[in-house]
């Protein structure tokens, strides 16, 4: 039996300014910053037996403030990056639908057939975060890791412990430092037990985009 809590990062300077970062390598705000020291002073366990990240250097840092706790270093991986957004990086919402009107449609309703330009595909996504997890968790067997990612990616995986086909990863909601936990037994068979909590943020909960 393997426990992973999957953490979102902390808010980013592009989160508040609405724009799909993807795998641009934007900073935590100030803000971003104190979610995460308030997710590891809350911490939702005691114990923790690693910690790994998307080596972007937003869930690096969210990754860093908490395995502080532990005593732990982050093993950054980047199977856990973003999705990347190609051709839509840096842009905001208004500004694709400008542009790529059906493309922005289907990216809500039909994300599981979507082709971003330049981008990557979430059946490719999913693949290569799941594909990495799943040596986690045996790597890992009767103990508790951390992964630290980003929205979009998280959505995959957790669609995936849920059974859930991917034209609904929208369904599953991810704040800033949102904890979801997920119990694997020794068949990688998945067991939610938590999602999207940002109990540790009390009423500051700051709702960026993806």
């Amino acid at each position: 039996m393997t426990n992973v809590i999957f953490i979102r990062h902390g808010q980013t300077e592009w989160n508040v300014a609405g724009r799909y970062q993807g795998q641009s390598d934007v900073q935590l705000t100030a803000e971003g910053r104190r979610q995460a020291e308030q997710l590891a002073a809350d911490f939702p366990v005691n114990t923790v037996d690693a910690v790994y990240a998307s080596d972007l250097q937003r869930a690096m840092v969210t990754a860093e403030t908490i395995a502080q706790k532990f005593g732990l270093p982050v093993q950054a991986e980047p199977a856990f990056r973003e999705v990347s957004f190609g051709k839509w990086e840096g842009l905001t919402y208004q500004q694709i639908v400008a542009e790529w009107e059906e493309g922005m449609t289907n990216f809500l309703q039909h994300p599981d057939i979507l082709e971003i330009p330049g981008g990557e595909t979430f059946p490719a996504v999913q693949k290569r975060a799941t594909d990495k997890l799943q040596e986690l968790v045996k790597k890992h067997d009767g103990q508790t890791i951390v992964v630290v990612a980003h929205g979009a990616v998280l959505r995959t995986m957790l669609t995936a412990a849920l059974h859930m086909p991917l034209q609904y990863l929208w369904s599953i909601r991810q704040f800033n430092t949102a904890v979801n936990i997920v119990r694997y037994d020794e068949g990688a068979n998945a067991t939610v037990e938590l999602l999207n909590s940002t109990a540790h943020l009390g009423n500051s909960v700051q709702r960026g985009i993806i």
